[in-house]
C-alpha cells in the first residue's frame, strides 16, 4: 500500500496550474470555478515515487477521494498527511469536469466539490450519490481600493468587476443586492471578467475600484494593490438576508460506497472532522501542508488565507437547512444550476 502523501505528490506534480475564480456553475465545467485563486503545482516528486504511484497493482485500497485545488481541499490536508490517510486514495484534479464522469461510473467513491455540482450529480446518477458534509462556506468578498463602501447600500451607482457570469457568483451577488433593495440591472453596473486575475488587473489599472473576488485570491490581491481592503464579506451579507449560511463546497459520496462499509465511512468522516479542526487551529502546520500538496503555491499565502476561507465540517440537520436554502436561491435563478430540480430528502446523508 502506498502512503497517500506519495500518491498525491506524484499527481500534483503532473497537474496543470489552473485559475479558479468563483463558486459552482450551471454546468459541471463552470462548477470547477468555485475553487479560488491561481494555484501552482507542487514540487516534483522523485521519479521512483511517480513510477510507483502510476502502477495500478500497488495503488492504495479503501475509499477513493477526489479534490480540487483551493478551499474545499484545504480542510483535507491534515487527514491526507496522517497515518490514517494511508488507508485512503486521494487524487487531485484540475477541474470538476474530470471528477463528474468518474463518480458517475463508480471509479471514485467521494469528492470535495462545489455544492451545486453535488446537486447536479444527484440528478445525473438518479439519486446514487449523497452529500455527507459541508466543508466550505462562503469565500466571496467585495474588495475596494478606497473607503466608500461600508454596506451593501453603498454599492448603488457603483461599478463592480467580478467573475462568474451565469454561475453562482452572479446569483449570490444579484440576490444580496436585490434583498437589500437594489436593482442589479439598474442600480449597479456589474462587469464580468473571465478570470479573477482579469478583474484584479482592472483594479490595478485604475479602471475599477470595486471587485468581488474569492479566497485565497483575495489575500494575494491585498498584497499586490496598495490601498485595497475588504469592504464586505458576502457570507455575512448572505446570512443577513437568507437566514442561512452561504455554501461553497461539500463532500459528496456514492451511496454504494457508504453501504459497502458504513462504519468505515463514519471513521473517515471522523478523521475528516479532526482534519478540519486542525486546519482552523494549526494554521502554520496546515499552511505548510497546503504548499506541499500543491493546494496553494506558498505556505505564507495559505497561512494568511486560511482564517478567511471559512473551512468547516457541518453535517446533519444544519447541513440540510443551509443547503436547501442555498439550492432554492440557485434554483429560482436558474434550475439547471442544481441539475434541473431540487434534491430530494435522500440526498442528505444522516438526516
Amino acid at each position: 500500500m502506498i502512503n497517500c502523501k506519495r500518491i498525491w505528490a506524484a499527481i500534483t506534480a503532473a497537474a496543470l496550474c489552473i485559475s479558479l475564480a468563483g463558486c459552482g456553475a450551471a454546468s459541471s465545467s463552470s462548477a470547477a470555478s468555485s475553487e479560488a485563486a491561481t494555484v501552482e503545482s507542487a514540487p516534483a516528486s522523485s521519479a521512483a515515487a511517480q513510477e510507483e504511484a502510476a502502477s495500478p497493482e500497488t495503488a492504495a485500497t479503501g475509499l477513493r477521494v477526489a479534490g480540487l485545488k483551493g478551499p474545499t481541499t484545504m480542510g483535507l490536508v491534515n487527514l491526507m498527511d496522517s497515518d490514517d490517510g494511508a488507508n485512503y486514495t486521494f487524487t487531485m484534479y484540475g477541474a470538476a469536469d474530470e471528477i463528474v464522469p468518474l463518480l458517475v461510473k463508480g471509479e471514485l467513491d467521494a469528492a470535495a466539490v462545489p455544492a451545486n455540482l453535488a446537486a447536479t450529480l444527484y440528478q445525473k446518477t438518479q439519486g446514487q450519490v449523497e452529500v455527507a458534509c459541508i466543508n466550505t462556506l462562503g469565500v466571496l468578498y467585495i474588495v475596494e481600493n478606497g473607503d466608500t463602501v461600508q454596506s451593501v447600500a453603498d454599492l448603488k451607482g457603483q461599478t463592480i468587476v467580478t467573475t462568474g457570469k451565469g454561475t453562482t457568483p452572479e446569483y449570490v451577488l444579484r440576490y444580496v443586492l436585490s434583498q437589500n433593495g437594489l436593482d442589479p440591472d439598474a442600480d449597479v453596473n456589474i462587469v464580468y471578467c473571465s478570470e479573477a486575475t482579469e478583474a484584479l488587473s482592472q483594479v490595478q489599472a485604475g479602471q475599477a475600484t470595486i471587485a468581488m473576488l474569492p479566497q485565497p485570491f483575495v489575500t494575494t490581491a491585498l498584497s499586490q494593490v496598495e490601498g485595497l481592503r475588504v469592504a464586505l464579506d458576502m457570507n455575512e451579507e448572505w446570512q443577513k438576508v437568507a437566514g442561512s449560511q452561504l455554501v461553497t463546497g461539500v463532500l459528496v459520496v456514492r451511496k454504494d460506497a457508504v453501504e459497502a462499509d458504513p462504519d468505515a465511512f463514519e471513521e473517515f468522516l471522523n478523521g475528516y472532522a479532526a482534519s478540519v479542526e486542525a486546519a482552523n487551529t494549526d494554521l502554520e502546520g496546515t499552511a505548510a501542508l497546503c504548499e506541499t500538496y500543491g493546494i496553494v503555491p506558498k505556505a505564507a499565502l495559505a497561512q494568511k488565507a486560511l482564517p478567511e476561507c471559512n473551512i468547516v465540517f457541518e453535517r446533519g440537520e444544519q447541513m440540510k437547512t443551509d443547503l436547501v436554502n442555498y439550492f432554492q436561491v440557485l434554483y429560482d435563478a436558474d434550475p439547471s444550476s442544481v441539475g434541473g430540480a431540487m434534491p430530494a430528502d435522500d440526498f442528505y446523508y444522516g438526516v
